[in-house]
């Protein structure tokens, strides 16, 4: 799960593995694997590093876990 905010500011976590597309068109909008669409205050970038560094901490305890 990783963090991204609403457009008003709230705070939401979102299955990273959802996502299928990320666009900035100037509004950030994460288009889900079901075809629901959200729109975000979050730079594209930033979502990015974040399902980066989600997906490395993943790896990181299946490591430990062995």
């Amino acid at each position: 799960m990783i963090m991204v905010h609403r457009l008003k500011g709230e705070p939401m976590l979102l299955n990273a593995d959802l996502i299928t597309t990320i666009e900035t068109n100037p509004d950030t909008v994460i288009t889900l694997a079901d075809g629901r669409r959200l729109v975000v205050s979050d730079v594209a970038e930033e979502i990015v590093d974040r399902v980066r560094l989600f997906r490395a901490s993943v790896l990181a305890a299946a490591g430990e876990i062995r």
